[in-house]
């Protein structure tokens, strides 16, 4: 039988089988066959010790203490954490104000064209004449006076009574209670 496990029907490495596909366990049928008739080799089969549980005392750790230096890391993490949400609420803010702000200026925008067309339409010559003949208003005859200025200038000068000491002392009060008023306002 060894010398039939040794002739093998393919014994070439290009050989095709019916579904033109590799035989990939040759190799192990090879094997197996190189050993047919040979009594199996026994493994000694190693003895399973009886699993036996043990209770162990209970081992209590002792109490750790905790170090400055992670006080103090801890506490510097959690003022960063709170100076970055803080930021982010400013951030938060500032983009909603800018938000605002651009609709207040798109809005201003649109009211700068229409005032700029009211402007330009206020300047146009014929609205103006529409408007002065409206008002009552006409072109200037070709009639011209002359002023005759040649006698001298003169003015009246008034002098006001000089003012008694109960009336001063009336405007000084009246002064006085008029800038404390200003001052608090």
């Amino acid at each position: 039988m060894a010398s039939a496990a040794k002739d093998l029907r393919y014994n070439h490495r290009n050989a095709v089988y019916g579904s033109l596909a590799y035989d990939l366990d040759r190799e192990l049928r090879e094997r197996e066959l190189g050993h047919a008739g040979e009594a199996p080799l026994q493994r000694e089969v190693a003895l399973e010790r009886p699993k036996v549980r043990s209770v162990s005392k209970v081992q209590v750790r002792q109490r750790q203490h905790l170090s400055a230096f992670s006080v103090v890391g801890f506490a510097a993490v959690a003022a960063l954490a709170v100076l970055v949400l803080m930021s982010y609420i400013q951030l938060t803010a500032l983009s909603s104000e800018t938000v605002a702000l651009k609709k207040q200026l798109s809005a201003l925008e649109t009211e700068n064209v229409t005032l700029t067309a009211q402007y330009e339409r206020m300047f146009d010559r014929n609205s103006v004449k529409e408007a002065a003949e409206a008002a009552g208003m006409s072109k200037p005859s070709s009639q011209i006076y002359y002023i005759d200025l040649s006698d001298g200038d003169s003015a009246v000068v008034y002098q006001q009574a000089e003012p008694g000491v109960l009336s001063r002392l009336l405007t000084s009060l009246h002064h006085g209670f008029y800038t404390v008023v200003e001052y608090f306002n």
